[in-house]
């Protein structure tokens, strides 16, 4: 557990410099129309980019190693390819197959979740499909709209939730129960209990957050991300257990 749920680190020369050649991969990624078929959503203005940077398993990018300041806090497990997540000028516009309820939670909300209970089926029924370890939020380049957001604490009210709802069960037994309610309701308490905090950040700039937080994306409000987007890479390594979701 993270205590607070987050630590947001200062740019250091190793971060910079990868994050300079993550920027200089994702405008080749951003520019391949195969690319922004697959992920632009919300009326153009997020490029989801799940595994869309082109990073090896220690997160190197084009030779650059990546070097964090969480090195030694987390555990040395393989990196998927990173997220290249972009939000745009105007973020977010309604998709034409958006719910009205849905499109208002991102308006409201900052589309706040956690990590790990996919969405499945045309009633969106919540399991646990990927116990991360950890993320990690790198910022790609300067740009502070439309900021990270996270809630502090939260990550103690989910594990509660959670460690109740799966009580008696195996592990391995874990993705199958339906945690929908129990998800709605924790999160509503993480409302009602948990200040919002907003994380701006420039090139090189990091966060680690405590797989459990609820986190999101803050609206650009006042219309400010440029051109280029507001780029951030994600690192969401996932444990071989499922029981090791639930630890400490």
């Amino acid at each position: 557990m993270i205590e607070g749920g987050f630590i947001q680190f200062d740019k250091t020369p190793e971060m910079t410099a990868w994050a300079k050649a993550a920027n200089a991969a994702a405008d080749a990624v951003l520019a391949d129309p195969a690319q922004q078929a697959k992920w632009l959503r919300h009326g153009q203005t997020w490029f989801v980019g799940v595994d869309a940077l082109p990073t090896d398993e220690k997160g190197a990018i084009d030779g650059v190693p990546l070097r964090g300041p969480w090195d030694g806090m987390v555990p040395g497990l393989p990196l998927h390819p990173a997220q290249l997540s972009v939000i745009y000028k105007g973020y977010p516009r309604k998709d034409a197959d958006e719910s009205d309820k849905a499109h208002k939670y991102r308006l409201a909300r900052d589309a706040a979740h956690l990590d790990g209970l996919l969405a499945e089926g045309p009633e969106k029924r919540r399991h646990l499909r990927e116990p991360h370890a950890y993320i990690t939020a790198v910022a790609v380049n300067d740009c502070t709209q439309a900021p990270l957001v996270v809630w502090p604490g939260s990550e103690e009210i989910m594990r509660e939730a959670f460690t109740v709802a799966f009580a008696g069960m195996p592990p391995s037994m874990w993705p199958d129960i339906d945690v929908t309610e129990i998800y709605a309701d924790a999160r509503a308490e993480v409302f009602e209990c948990c200040e919002r905090v907003e994380l701006p950040m420039t090139a090189g700039q990091s966060v680690l957050l405590d797989r459990m937080v609820i986190h999101g994306t803050a609206p650009d409000a006042k219309n400010k991300v440029p051109a280029a987007g507001r780029r951030m890479a994600f690192f969401r390594p996932q444990f071989d257990n499922f029981r090791d979701w639930l630890r400490d």
